[in-house]
């Protein structure tokens, strides 16, 4: 079974949640005999394509990305083509209005999933123009994959093909992280003594610094905060939340830019909670609560009527709190800090749920199912 899958920015051009959602399914849907391929633009498309562990990496060049929207020409139309004719499912990730244009040029009679990752939040006075657009591709879906009941029930565009019976749930997952390094450990230990933190006795936010992910509230509430918290990430609101934790006096708070996969893990495997504070529905799922419940850890997030209260449910695997509430943050996040039995108990619950819906099985068999009912042929794991 070759599946191909359609998304404007891909490894390693960019980092983000879709991005890694994308490459889990790949890798999950392997297990079952899948072969992927992803198709993306950059904007230095040198060398055309990747050899990835999920797949064959193909990339056509981004012309230009008026708002965050990467554009391409009649080459990326050509390659398209050929690569309709590889595959025998093509699977695009929502939003992204060029693939839209893509699937204009889509004259095969080949089975066409969708992805829907997010509403259109931003871009409200584009979304009007690029209304029409979307839904025509949308009614041409032979599915369309919501990734949390949540998400479902807050999106007009989704109740609308929810009617149609165009929609399933499949939620996104990924595959446990397991270090091959001998002296793991002796890593660990040394990175968190040069962060300056020690194991189980920080609060961490990761991910990349975006408009919507509300870091401007954790510095907020940082002051009443009665524990040390850890930034790591990068991105377009970088400067801003650096500038703001500075102009208040902010000394508990730990800015540590990008970091590597393998710093990322040792941060999760040693944190006491996640904090993910982001207050828009642009946030739609949080893959990074999933990497937190694979290390058994509670979380914190906001209520925005997205999956994130889907991943992270109020009471077991966390607590979740309005947006753009820096009281009830910290209020939430002393409660972790003060009362260490209800923090692993949450983190155990948390980690319960990551093995019942977010696995790599869960996740490969799921996709599978639909890939096969749509070609009408039987599943075989390999």
């Amino acid at each position: 079974m070759r599946i191909l899958h359609i998304y404007r920015t891909y490894y390693p051009d960019s980092q983000g949640g879709i991005q890694q959602a994308i490459r889990h399914i790949c890798l999950a849907t392997q297990a079952y005999g899948a072969e992927s391929r992803i198709f993306t633009l950059s904007p230095n498309p040198n060398p055309k394509k990747i050899s990835s562990t999920e797949g064959l990496v193909i990339r056509s060049r981004s012309w230009m990305a008026p708002a965050s929207c990467d554009l391409s020409g009649l080459s990326s139309l050509l390659e398209y083509q050929e690569l309709i004719a590889w595959a025998d499912v093509i699977h695009y990730h929502f939003p992204w209005p060029f693939l839209d244009v893509l699937e204009l040029f889509n004259f095969s009679k080949k089975p066409r999933v969708l992805t829907y990752h997010s509403d259109i939040v931003k871009q409200k006075f584009l979304k009007k123009i690029y209304s029409l657009l979307m839904h025509r591709t949308m009614r041409a879906m032979s599915a369309i994959i919501t990734t949390s009941p949540n998400y479902l029930n807050s999106s007009p565009v989704l109740r609308r093909y929810f009617l149609r019976n165009q929609v399933t749930l499949i939620p996104l997952g990924m595959a446990r992280f397991q270090s091959k390094e001998k002296n793991s450990d002796e890593f660990t230990s040394d990175y968190l003594q040069q962060v300056g933190v020690k194991s189980g006795e920080y609060l961490l936010f990761i991910g990349v610094l975006r408009y919507y992910k509300g870091v401007h509230s954790l510095v907020a509430a940082a002051k009443s905060i009665k524990g040390s918290i850890v930034i790591a990430g990068d991105g377009p609101q970088a400067k801003i939340v650096r500038e703001l934790s500075k102009m208040n006096q902010i000394t508990n708070i730990i800015f540590l830019g990008k970091v590597s996969e393998k710093q990322k893990h040792a941060l999760l495997k040693n944190c006491l909670a996640l904090v993910l504070p982001s207050h828009l529905r642009s946030e739609a799922f949080g893959m990074v609560l999933i990497e937190a419940s694979m290390y058994a850890k509670p979380m914190i997030s906001c209520e925005i009527e997205s999956g994130t209260s889907y991943v992270n449910i109020h009471g077991i695997t966390g607590l979740v709190v309005p947006p753009n509430d820096p009281a009830a943050l910290s209020e939430a996040c002393n409660s972790l800090i003060k009362d260490r039995v209800l923090t692993n108990q949450m983190g155990k619950a948390a980690l319960e749920r990551y093995e019942l819906l977010f696995s790599a099985t869960s996740l490969g068999k799921a996709h599978i199912d639909l890939y096969s009912k749509l070609l009408e042929v039987r599943p075989s794991r390999v």
